[in-house]
């Protein structure tokens, strides 16, 4: 055992700290949740007293830890900040406040101790990792390693500086990454070149129908598509016994490909080569490309610019917001601001280049992830 550190409970760190507040159906609430896995708190939309079931709130104040009764041993326990001072957690989420020996941001990096989460988890109530529990006794009765208070403020100021400058990182991966977007979308700008033309989607793209036979003895994976220009992903398998449609599509490698309901937000994109083979719906219509007339990497850079959504927007249909479709025959005659052929072999040349180095800042940034982690194991468990 290091010097001057001693095993405790978490009962001698923390003491239950609840700003309760009844809720008052003429009153809205703004509302936050706990992210697991130590990623913090979020802010969620704010909610009228008079929808909600719940008799009364736990209101937050910065320095508290919240702890998520249902996900706490997947490391759902944040710190409240400033940022969340104020707002809203429903009673599955008990507040704590550190006690007067233990300073309050290194509390912050006690609770993100896997060994903690470990010791959760097994202690949780419930069948199946899902219907897990904790109460806040359970979360009293978890034990830690702890320095004596001067040692626990160098700790912090250690971690912190790692963090502060991982974040930091983040945030110029952020801004170059928007920059290099920013910069290619205006490369076929029609505004931005000659000898261009709009063309109708149908000339350039061919839609086809579902190829495939559901049959509830097979798996199928499948494929997604996130919004606001994220493009297209590769999910799970699934049963065919699981859902109602009788036919599905298998994408290729090149092909293009929306969500009916959310293309107007940039639900949209090319399917990459790690979701080849994959399989979509039928509320996703699935299109091949005419790559003698136009680019996949052309198609995929054009929709994915937020101005191009309130134009699909314009032509979906559905008089609520959030219920709006661009069925497949209004996309096809979609005009497309088709550059000559030179440019696009051009800027297709100029995204593989930045996706390249994109990944390489990616790749790096995983590994800079990674080191918090390894010296938090290192500070409580070494």
């Amino acid at each position: 055992m290091k010097s001057g550190w001693e095993r405790v409970t978490f009962g001698d760190v923390f003491e239950l700290d609840l700003d309760t507040v009844v809720v008052d159906a003429s009153a809205t609430y703004q509302m936050a949740g706990v992210l697991s896995y130590g990623r913090g708190l979020f802010g969620k939309p704010s909610v009228a007293g008079a929808d909600v079931s719940y008799k009364y709130f736990y209101r937050l104040h910065p320095g508290q830890i919240v702890v998520s009764q249902l996900f706490g041993w997947e490391g759902a326990l944040a710190t409240v900040d400033h940022d969340f001072a104020g707002k809203f957690v429903s009673s599955q989420f008990p507040t704590f406040r550190p006690k007067s020996h233990v300073d309050a941001g290194f509390a912050r990096w006690l609770i993100q101790d896997r060994v903690v989460w470990e010791q959760l988890k097994s202690s949780a109530k419930g069948l199946g990792d899902r219907r897990r529990t904790l109460s806040p006794e359970i979360f009293f009765d978890t034990s830690s390693m702890l320095p004596p208070i001067e040692e626990q403020r160098r700790i912090r100021a250690h971690l912190d500086a790692i963090d502060i400058n991982i974040t930091r990182a983040r945030v110029l991966r952020g801004e170059s990454d928007a920059q290099s977007r920013a910069l290619i979308r205006s490369l076929i700008d029609p505004r931005n070149y000659t000898g261009g033309q709009r063309v109708p989607m149908r000339e350039l793209v061919t839609w086809r129908p579902p190829d495939v036979v559901v049959r509830e003895n097979e798996s199928y994976l499948f494929a997604g598509v996130y919004s606001f220009g994220r493009g297209v992903f590769r999910k799970e398998a699934v049963s065919g016994m699981n859902f109602a449609y009788d036919r599905l599509t298998r994408v290729r490698s090149g092909e293009f490909t929306y969500p009916k309901l959310m293309a107007w937000e940039g639900a949209l994109g090319v399917v990459p080569d790690d979701c080849d083979g994959c399989h979509v719906s039928p509320e996703f219509p699935v299109f091949t490309v005419d790559t003698s007339k136009v680019l996949p990497a052309i198609l995929d850079i054009h929709f994915k610019t937020p101005a191009v959504w309130r134009d699909l927007a314009a032509i979906s249909a559905g008089t609520n917001l959030r219920r709006r479709r661009l069925n497949p025959t209004s996309f096809l005659e979609y005009r497309f601001p088709l550059p000559p052929m030179k440019l696009q072999m051009e800027v297709e040349a100029i995204a593989e280049n930045a996706a390249s180095k994109r990944k390489l800042q990616d790749d790096a940034f995983l590994l800079q992830k990674a080191i918090l982690p390894s010296v938090l194991d290192r500070v409580f468990h070494s």
